[in-house]
């Protein structure tokens, strides 16, 4: 199993981005993201994010590790 970069919240909105994913809302420090088809995630804007939470995103964006890490590394 790939292991996964600690990224900044904007950094991983960059990335989900490329998967079609798109802003609809932020409040305080989260931002609301969705994508048609798919299930809406919230990202907190951190300056770095844990492996854990980024996880829990992609689990919640049904995108796998290493799908991720080939459009970070893109």
């Amino acid at each position: 199993m790939t292991k996964l970069p600690i990224l900044s919240g904007l950094g991983i909105i960059k990335v989900l981005s490329k998967f079609g994913y798109h802003e609809i809302r932020k409040r305080g420090s989260h931002i609301r993201l969705e994508c048609p088809g798919k299930t809406p995630v919230t990202v907190p804007e951190y300056r770095s994010v844990d492996r854990s939470l980024l996880k829990k995103i992609l689990r919640d964006a049904d995108i796998s590790v290493d799908d991720f890490n080939k459009m970070y590394e893109q």
